[in-house]
């Protein structure tokens, strides 16, 4: 460090160059002389440019920074496009200190300086020849890419303490800069990773900086159907088993080697496999903005929790068929049921509030059944104090219409109604067993007490519109119990509401329900292979239940099903139409050891 400080309070020694000092050629300039200008602008752009060199510059520049107006725009670009990433210490500190002087005495410059920082957010491309032959087209040494990194958050810090108004002009390029979603896993990652960091320092942002990353990653996720993923990676399992096959017996070592490859393969689906990258990126950093020293912080993770919801509210809750971008906030949930309550309590009041679209609404309902019966950490007792706030509400509502000349079954009548209704039923699917423990007593006169038999007798006939799938497993699980026989009303519906056959355009005939209701559960088994690890102890997985056992041998077919996973792919009843339910912490530990990701707000006490 010695020897660096001494190097800048020692002018090194004179490099060869043509042309005469940055003054004489500003003044020449001034007379119509461009000669020296173009000299100047050539010389800069040496790819093989040496450190002293560029501080030699640089300290040229700095003497003569309030001559450099707008009209010297192309010089300064050359200026700021000098290679002192990566460089010395001496050349840093050098450029920092011009970046600092020229923002200071020129605002004018504060968006290309920032545009020329935001640039270096993802690793440059090397590209290395043999003769004309491209051999190699890698990214930057991974190594290297901390230490990058960290001088470009420098660079933005500094400039920050110096323009405080920073932010305002940042956003809009930090929006410009962001990869095209087509680009590599590594590329994303570094990207919002850099994103993310700023957030650390300029905590204004942070609420944008979420909203510009969730909406990339929402474009992702719906590009991404979870058919397709399932397909490819059953696909991809296949080859790799028919692989294995074909190989002759290898001794001990190569077999270690090969298990050692194949332990982490990531995603078959290239855009799966983006997106799973990004999202293990903006789980851990929602982990670390919520702790201090591995213990939660709650006034920091509300804070993180209402910039969350309003990303929610704004991009995720109108995104129909996302898949996993909206597991951010069941995942932030899971760390205190203040913030678990909280989110059931936000769905609720958009749910009930008539100033709500429908769709938003029904949208509203879908989020809130889905996560009641997924959400491992959620006791039954809040679990049923949401029961009690949704089942009179449906109650209320079969009172405002039965009298009415709108008390018929209709989704585009009722949306909201029948979306309830369906969160109930999935909810008690999934939870009817927690009730029941404890005492079977007090659990049945609880359901008892929900009069779920009136809701699904009612003119407005839920069991008509909603899922098939979870219907007759709703069925098969109150007729156990004895609360509702569901079964004459599903019976009586397939027959009224028979199928309707339209010709394709190849003539044939297709099965179609001129009626249903747009089902979507949000919190659906989870895909994607790197991230899913931090769900595998919060998240509710599907267990059949025993209501078969004694249930006639049709009704069981109808209620219970043998998927592992998810009974909602499931088969049907014969004469039903068949909807699916769902169309179409930077810990390294998560990551492969060159991941970039060391927590966002550990960077400013410890390396990248």
């Amino acid at each position: 460090m010695e020897v660096e400080r001494d190097f800048l309070i020692t002018p090194p020694m004179k490099t060869v160059r043509f042309g005469g000092s940055v003054v004489n050629t500003l003044a020449k300039l001034e007379q119509g002389d461009t000669s020296d200008y173009e000299l100047i602008k050539h010389q800069l752009a040496d790819p093989d440019i040496k450190d002293s060199q560029i501080i030699n510059w640089l300290q040229e520049f700095r003497s003569c920074v309030t001559q450099l107006g707008k009209e010297h725009e192309q010089l300064i670009y050359c200026v700021l496009r000098l290679p002192w990433l990566g460089r010395s210490g001496a050349v840093v500190e050098e450029y920092l200190a011009f970046l600092s002087n020229l923002i200071s005495a020129q605002t004018v410059y504060l968006r290309p300086c920032l545009k020329i920082i935001v640039s270096n957010f993802t690793p440059r491309r090397i590209r290395i020849k043999e003769g004309n032959v491209d051999i190699s087209d890698s990214d930057d040494d991974d190594e290297n890419l901390p230490r990058i990194f960290d001088q470009c958050h420098q660079a933005l810090q500094l400039i920050t303490r110096y323009v405080p108004s920073t932010s305002r002009f940042l956003m809009p390029i930090l929006s410009e800069n962001f990869p095209f979603v087509q680009k590599s896993s590594r590329a994303l990652e570094c990207y919002v990773h850099n994103l993310l960091r700023i957030v650390v320092y300029i905590p204004i942002l942070r609420r944008d900086v979420l909203e510009l990353i969730i909406s990339k990653m929402l474009t992702l996720d719906v590009s991404a159907p979870r058919c397709e993923i399932e397909e490819a990676e059953s696909s991809g399992q296949q080859n790799e088993s028919s692989q294995e096959d074909c190989l002759f017996d290898m001794d001990d070592d190569d077999s270690e080697l090969k298990d050692s490859q194949t332990v982490d393969r990531g995603m078959v689906h290239p855009v799966a496999e983006r997106l799973d990258t990004l999202m293990v990126v903006l789980l851990a950093f929602i982990k670390d903005m919520c702790h201090v020293n591995g213990s939660l912080d709650v006034e920091r993770a509300k804070g993180v929790y209402r910039d969350l919801v309003c990303v929610f509210d704004k991009l995720i809750l109108p995104t129909h068929a996302s898949c996993h971008v909206q597991y951010c906030l069941f995942y932030l949930c899971s760390f205190r049921m203040g913030l678990a309550e909280a989110f059931l309590d936000h769905l609720w009041k958009l749910l009930q509030s008539p100033s709500q679209p429908s769709v938003m609404r029904q949208a509203a309902a879908g989020y809130m059944g889905s996560f009641l019966a997924r959400a491992k950490f959620l006791p039954i007792a809040t679990v049923r104090a949401c029961l009690d706030l949704l089942v009179p509400w449906l109650h209320l509502y079969i009172d405002s219409q039965d009298s009415g000349s709108k008390g018929f079954c209709d989704v585009s009548l009722h949306g909201p109604f029948y979306s309830v209704c369906q969160a109930v039923f999935y909810t008690l699917i999934f939870r009817h067993r927690a009730i029941l423990e404890g005492s079977m007593k007090k659990g049945l006169a609880y359901l008892q007490g929900l009069n779920l038999e009136r809701i699904v007798m009612c003119q407005l006939n839920p069991l008509k519109v909603c899922l098939p799938a979870v219907t007759n497993m709703f069925a098969a699980i109150t007729r156990k119990y004895q609360l509702v026989f569901c079964y004459t009303i599903i019976e009586r519906n397939n027959r009224q509401l028979l199928p309707i056959i339209r010709s394709s355009v190849g003539g044939d005939s297709i099965a179609t329900n001129t009626n249903p209701l747009d089902t979507f559960f949000p919190f659906d088994p989870y895909l994607l292979k790197s991230s899913r690890k931090l769900f595998e102890p919060i998240y509710q997985v599907w267990e059949e239940p025993d209501c078969v056992m004694d249930t006639p041998k049709e009704d069981a077919k109808k209620g219970c099903v043998e998927d592992e996973d998810d009974f909602l792919h499931g088969e049907t009843p014969q004469g039903d139409v068949l909807m699916g339910a769902t169309p179409g912490s930077f810990d390294s530990h998560l990551r492969s050891p060159s991941s970039v990701g060391s927590p966002p707000v550990a960077f400013l006490q410890r390396p990248f």
